[in-house]
């Protein structure tokens, strides 16, 4: 499978390369465009005013212009948080899309959105700050009526981003669930 995989609002973190290295290890061509320029953060609010100070609109710009060169091989778009939500983004726009694995984070789905039953796979932590249970059955729902074929992973007790060890929110237990679950969807596409 071709993946596309975006980082966190922490930015290119160690933790990108290293899953970027497992999806490897599992047969994978894998893909980690860096939307800021190498930039990593210690905190996530110092990294969402970084990616504020960018503009959605050119991280955007930048996500796509990643992807184009490889679009044609029906890609899988991944991402970890923010990069989740651009992953989301691409994959509701592109055709060829051959599924999407959302670790951590969602965005809004325009009311025009259709796919032609895109495999969707989403791991989040419960609770979860960023992805309150409300939003997540609204988003669910959404991504249903859009014409994704969905499936949510709850962790209960985790942290936002409990796949990355170098973070405070890091759930070994959690990630490796996370990663087990999330090979096996990939090796189904």
């Amino acid at each position: 499978m071709n993946i596309m995989l975006f980082h966190s609002s922490y930015g290119p973190r160690p933790a990108v390369r290293d899953a970027a290295d497992r999806l490897r290890a599992a047969g994978h061509e894998v893909w980690t465009p860096d939307l800021f320029e190498g930039r990593t953060f210690e905190t996530v609010e110092e990294g969402m005013t970084f990616k504020d100070e960018i503009g959605k609109d050119e991280l955007l710009r930048r996500a796509i212009l990643a992807a184009a060169p490889y679009s044609e091989r029906g890609l899988v778009y991944a991402g970890f948080s923010f990069g989740a939500a651009t992953a989301q983004t691409l994959a509701l726009g592109d055709d060829k899309a051959r599924g999407l694995l959302l670790l951590h984070g969602t965005s809004d789905i325009a009311e025009s959105a259709s796919v032609d039953g895109l495999p969707v796979q989403l791991h989040v932590a419960e609770p979860d700050a960023f992805e309150p249970d409300d939003w997540l059955s609204a988003w669910y729902l959404q991504m249903s009526k859009a014409g994704a074929d969905v499936e949510i992973y709850r962790y209960a007790g985790a942290g936002h981003i409990y796949t990355d060890p170098g973070l405070p929110d890091y759930d070994e237990e959690a990630a490796e669930a996370t990663w087990r679950v999330a090979l096996g969807f990939l090796d189904s596409l």
